[in-house]
């Protein structure tokens, strides 16, 4: 896909780490304030998942995103969903597929990916 042919892409659609961070803190919090519960999705490659993840997510790898949709969807009901890639560009693209073409409103890509998590919020998190 070249850059003529990306979709387009809305700068409310991303989530920085410090956001991130703060809702995986205090869910109950976040619920009790009216906030809806969250779904976090790791969409990196297997290999890529043994290397480092963030604690409370599901992995979907972005190649088979499409083909579990439902599965997603059970998942996601009545919740908002942050997707992480590495650096945050295959997990825009994950999210702009969920706005666009299944209908999510509440979808957002982590900025920076799992990067920016290491390096700004947990620094146990390991690098790659």
């Amino acid at each position: 896909m070249t850059a003529a042919h990306a979709p387009s892409c809305n700068p409310e659609w991303e989530v920085s780490a410090a956001d991130l961070a703060d809702l995986l803190r205090a869910p109950e919090q976040a619920e009790d304030d009216g906030a809806v519960p969250l779904l976090l999705i790791d969409c990196r490659t297997p290999e890529e998942r043994a290397a480092a993840h963030i604690e409370g997510d599901v992995f979907f790898p972005m190649d088979e995103i499409a083909s579990r949709l439902d599965e997603i969807d059970k998942l996601a009901e009545g919740r908002r969903v942050v997707v992480y890639c590495h650096t945050g560009q295959r997990s825009l693209q994950v999210a702009i597929f969920l706005r666009q073409q299944a209908d999510y409103e509440q979808v957002h890509s982590l900025a920076g990916g799992i990067e920016a998590w290491a390096t700004q919020i947990d620094s146990r998190v390991p690098r790659y």
